[in-house]
């Protein structure tokens, strides 16, 4: 959509101006797609097309559809500039059946342009990983990402530091490196199991990763998404987001929410240390 078709361009400044536009490499917005028609997803596409990067068809949720269907929902996503791909679980049920080349296969012939590679629920040995994600670059695809930090957390792997994970998976190609939420972003590597940020575990991952801005951070939680914005800027990766709350979280990233708006207000003001509410004259 270009600036001049927007319903109120030229009336009001965003207050985060420094936002990204599409085609962007920062500020990406990942919709988690548990099971969209065609008209929920032409729906989203128009409406808030510009501003998801890419939809993630969660799980294994993409073996259900009939075959017709899915390719129409692919092409109508890439219609809109946007990568589709399917779940990491269903990769990671490919390489446990040792079919990761019929797999990868099946979704370029689908016309998927994105691959998810992980071990939330199983564990693949560090050379296998690395593997999988120079078999998925090599496939052509023109996104390939991968996912640190185990689903349940009965099945972390003991001393793993997930910051060299995403150095590996960086060195091996991954484009980005999600950071596990889950869709309830509770009880999982950065949240608690109130879907509370466990600062300590976010500025661990941080301060060790040589490239910040190529993680993604799931974060289905409003509370979480707001943290994460106000603690990285407008242009931070966010993930696991609902279809239908991807212009809140825009609403978000560049200020127009009151959560935002507020400390926006503050950190542009004179310098007041004191909160307070801006006053504004009435014309007359």
């Amino acid at each position: 959509m270009a600036d001049s078709d927007r319903a109120w361009v030229g009336i009001l400044d965003f207050p985060a101006a420094d936002r990204e536009a599409r085609p962007r490499e920062r500020g990406l917005t990942m919709v988690i797609d548990k099971g969209i028609g065609l008209t929920g997803t032409r729906d989203l596409m128009e409406l808030a097309g510009d501003y998801v990067d890419q939809v993630k068809l969660t799980f294994g949720t993409s073996a259900f559809y009939p075959y017709r269907l899915l390719r129409q929902k692919i092409e109508l996503v890439k219609s809109y500039g946007v990568d589709i791909f399917p779940g990491g679980t269903f990769l990671e049920l490919a390489l446990m059946q040792n079919k990761l080349e019929a797999y990868l296969e099946r979704a370029e012939a689908l016309g998927f342009t994105g691959i998810e590679v992980s071990d939330g629920t199983i564990t693949i040995d560090a050379a296998t990983r690395a593997a999988t994600i120079r078999r998925a670059r090599a496939f052509g695809f023109t996104l390939v990402v991968s996912e640190v930090g185990k689903k349940d957390p009965r099945d972390q792997v003991p001393d793993l530091k997930l910051w060299t994970q995403v150095e590996d998976d960086l060195a091996s190609g991954s484009d980005l490196v999600i950071v596990e939420g889950r869709e309830s972003g509770q009880g999982v590597v950065i949240y608690d199991e109130a879907g509370h940020i466990l600062e300590q575990e976010l500025e661990q991952m941080v301060s060790h990763v040589s490239q910040p801005g190529r993680l993604m951070w799931e974060a289905p939680q409003k509370a979480q998404q707001h943290q994460l914005v106000m603690r990285f800027g407008p242009n931070v990766n966010l993930g696991n987001i609902a279809p239908d709350e991807a212009l809140a979280l825009e609403a978000l990233r560049v200020g127009l929410r009151g959560d935002t708006l507020r400390q926006y207000f503050l950190t542009v003001s004179d310098g007041a240390a004191t909160a307070r509410t801006a006053v504004v004259g009435v014309p007359r």
